[in-house]
């Protein structure tokens, strides 16, 4: 008898055993192609919020420090932009985050399928 390539259409194994070892067999398969992420993985996605919600809010503030510096005024521009900053960063930590969710519950749809 001559091994055929695997049919999607065919019919499901009907022994429990057959079904078990089926379960597994794509278990592993679904395992392989998309590794879990581990604890770095978490601790690198942690810094790359922090640092977007950091980088901004500093150049807002060395912005605003220089513009108090040579045009001095009746407000601060240093803390003007410094929030305008911290806004702009928690907006982009926002993305990242919204992104990432997307992808993760994409990829969860893909693999129930």
């Amino acid at each position: 008898m001559i091994d055929e390539p695997h049919d999607p259409q065919s019919p499901k194994p009907t022994s429990p055993l057959a079904q078990r070892i089926d379960a597994k067999a794509k278990r592993m398969l679904k395992a392989r192609k998309h590794p879990e992420p581990n604890v770095w993985f978490g601790l690198g996605m942690i810094g790359l919020i922090g640092w977007s919600v950091t980088v901004p809010t500093l150049v807002g503030a060395a912005i605003g420090i220089w513009l108090d510096k040579n045009y001095p005024g009746s407000h601060s521009w240093t803390l003007a932009l410094l929030v305008s900053g911290l806004a702009i960063g928690c907006l982009n930590a926002w993305h990242w985050v919204a992104n990432e969710d997307a992808a993760i519950h994409h990829d969860q749809e893909n693999n129930d399928e």
